[in-house]
């Protein structure tokens, strides 16, 4: 195995952020998916412009306040779903190959962990909705440095923590902007391009790019 770590962003990577406004598509009605873009949107924004400002806020308040602005920009949408949409962000779905990809690098030896902007809570119940607690060896959250990604000292949570040098992780993101940040960093980056997404960050490339998890075990 080329790497002794296999590191996991969980939101867009491994968990489906779209799957909670998913769930209550019915009653939201055709602006949805409008309501989820610009709410992951405004999710991200506001955890760079707070640490830029060295201001931080649970990333669970940062999640509230951005489905508020996300209803106020999609009048069609019904605020009166909020609760139930908040409460579906606590039970987000996994992408379907990801338990799969996970035991099969777990049986090759590697160390596995998430590493998040997600608070302790956020992902303490998201993982374990998802059965993920058996496989994963640690779950590492920004409510620790008190910075959100891509600042250097999240990603360097990991190698404290591990005792390892950057290249011998491979850090897995569908996040183009974290993947950057984790080249700069030093890991090996994998781009798990969901999305079809074009290419940026040009000069902290990923060492490669995936359209799922689903090839990771044996992409080395």
């Amino acid at each position: 195995m080329r790497h002794s770590a296999y590191v996991f962003d969980a939101y867009g990577t491994l968990f489906d952020v779209h799957a909670a406004v998913r769930r209550h598509a019915g009653e939201i009605g055709p602006d949805g998916q409008l309501l989820s873009e610009i709410w992951r949107a405004k999710q991200l924004e506001y955890s760079w412009v707070r640490t830029l400002m060295g201001s931080f806020a649970d990333f669970w308040q940062l999640t509230e306040q951005a489905l508020d602005f996300a209803f106020r920009k999609v009048p069609s949408a019904d605020p009166r779903l909020r609760q139930a949409l908040l409460d579906a962000y606590w039970q987000l779905d996994c992408y379907p190959e990801v338990p799969t990809v996970l035991k099969t690098l777990k049986a090759d030896g590697a160390r596995l962990a998430i590493l998040s902007n997600g608070s302790t809570a956020m992902l303490e119940a998201a993982v374990k909705s998802a059965a993920l607690d058996q496989v994963l060896d640690e779950v590492f959250s920004v409510d620790a440095v008190g910075r959100f990604k891509s600042h250097p000292s999240v990603y360097e949570m990991v190698t404290t923590a591990w005792r390892l040098y950057p290249e011998a992780v491979s850090f897995q993101s569908s996040n183009r902007w974290d993947v950057a940040g984790a080249a700069r960093f030093g890991f090996h980056t994998v781009w798990i391009n969901r999305g079809n997404q074009p290419d940026e960050y040009g000069d902290h490339p990923p060492d490669l790019i995936l359209p799922s998890l689903e090839g990771l075990p044996t992409a080395f």
